[in-house]
């Protein structure tokens, strides 16, 4: 980014790095504040970041054992299964940790979730966060301001995921179990930890969507993950920037565990059988696969989003309690709210970046600077 021309510098105030005196919030040399804000060596950040993949992954074992009624209701077939879930839970805890140890993601994780479970944010606006989840997590909305084919692929994928994993992993973890209150059918019962939720026929419409859910998983995400890699086959702005292991990977690793599945199902039901043994391997290792993938990939946004969620919250609260709007300081236009502003000048001082002053201009006077920097110390070269 082109720095706007000193010659367009504003006036020095009192606390301005340009004045010589340190801008609020920034920590001397000496400072106790300083020393509790000293970035950490990555020896330290991986040693933290192991320590928390480990107990969440304990946790994890902890949970399987004791959910499935110490093994009695665990599956040793969907072994595999459970050991990657074990693998994506130390896998995403150590990366969740080495990710909010940057400065930038600290402060986005404090001031995200400190609005996430703010009580006052609640009684001042009870049905913000519902609201924000729904349309900002769920539906997400602003997908729709950029496409709306790639917001009804990216909702194709993202609910068809949600209901896979919601099926698959309980499952894996001897958490769900089905059996045959008869001894022989079509009468099933579903338990959850050993407690009876429901019964139901096999042969009816509950029944069929029980056993069928995750087909109807796999026929949402297939068109989805297609859109995404046709258009990254197509469009020249996805081809420019893409990367194979970054982008096309988790593309192609969904189509071929929901491909699979649908075969596996086709198999049971249309060739009796046929092929199954080497579709179950071949699915079983596309999902373990995706699994162990999932935290070092560009998956791991899905385990970072709630957080953005709590950033609008508190951008919406900040709105709602009144607070100064913060005017530009060359057009005097508003910009937002100063909790806000002064939220992204403390992230541009943590990151070292020099020109945190220049949170306090409008877009459009940013611009503008830039290309007075540009005419003035480019242009005038060649003149």
């Amino acid at each position: 980014m082109t720095e706007p021309p000193q010659t367009a510098e504003p006036t020095p105030t009192p606390g301005d790095p340009a004045a010589g005196a340190p801008a609020p919030g920034t920590a001397l040399p000496g400072d106790p504040a300083a020393a509790g804000r000293a970035p950490q060596t990555p020896a330290a950040v991986r040693r933290r970041a192991v320590l928390a993949g480990t107990a969440v992954s304990v946790l994890l074992i902890i949970a399987i054992v004791f959910g499935s009624r110490l093994l009695r209701d665990f599956d040793s077939a969907l072994l595999p299964y459970a050991v990657a879930t074990v693998f994506l839970a130390f896998g995403v805890a150590y990366r969740y940790t080495v990710w909010v140890s940057a400065p930038g993601a600290r402060r986005l994780f404090r001031k995200g979730w400190g609005s996430f479970f703010s009580a006052a944010n609640f009684r001042k606006a009870p049905t913000a966060l519902p609201r924000m989840i729904a349309t900002y997590l769920g539906f997400q909305k602003f997908l729709g301001a950029r496409s709306h084919a790639r917001w009804a692929a990216h909702q194709l994928i993202f609910w068809g995921c949600l209901l896979a994993a919601a099926i698959t992993f309980p499952l894996t973890w001897g958490w769900f179990t089905f059996t045959s209150s008869t001894g022989s059918g079509p009468g099933y019962e579903m338990r959850i930890w050993g407690f009876k939720i429901i019964g139901f026929d096999a042969l009816s419409v509950l029944g069929w969507l029980m056993f069928h859910g995750l087909d109807i998983a796999a026929v949402l995400v297939i068109p989805g993950a297609g859109y995404f890699l046709w258009r990254r086959m197509k469009d020249r702005g996805a081809i420019t920037g893409q990367r194979f292991a970054y982008d096309l990977v988790p593309l192609l690793a969904l189509i071929v565990i929901s491909v699979t599945g649908l075969l596996l199902t086709f198999s049971s039901i249309f060739l009796h059988g046929g092929g199954y043994e080497f579709l179950a391997i071949l699915h079983m290792v596309s999902v373990v696969f995706t699994l162990i993938y999932i935290p070092f990939g560009k998956f791991f946004h899905i385990v970072q989003r709630p957080a953005a969620v709590g950033m609008q919250l508190f951008k919406y609260t900040s709105r709602s309690k009144d607070e100064s709007v913060l005017a530009c300081r060359r057009c005097q236009e508003p910009i937002d709210t100063t909790p806000y502003v002064e939220n992204l000048q403390g992230t541009m001082r943590d990151l070292d970046l020099g020109f945190d002053e220049w949170a306090e201009y409008c877009p459009r006077c940013k611009r503008v600077l830039r290309g007075s920097a540009y005419l003035d110390h480019v242009k005038k070269g060649f003149k």
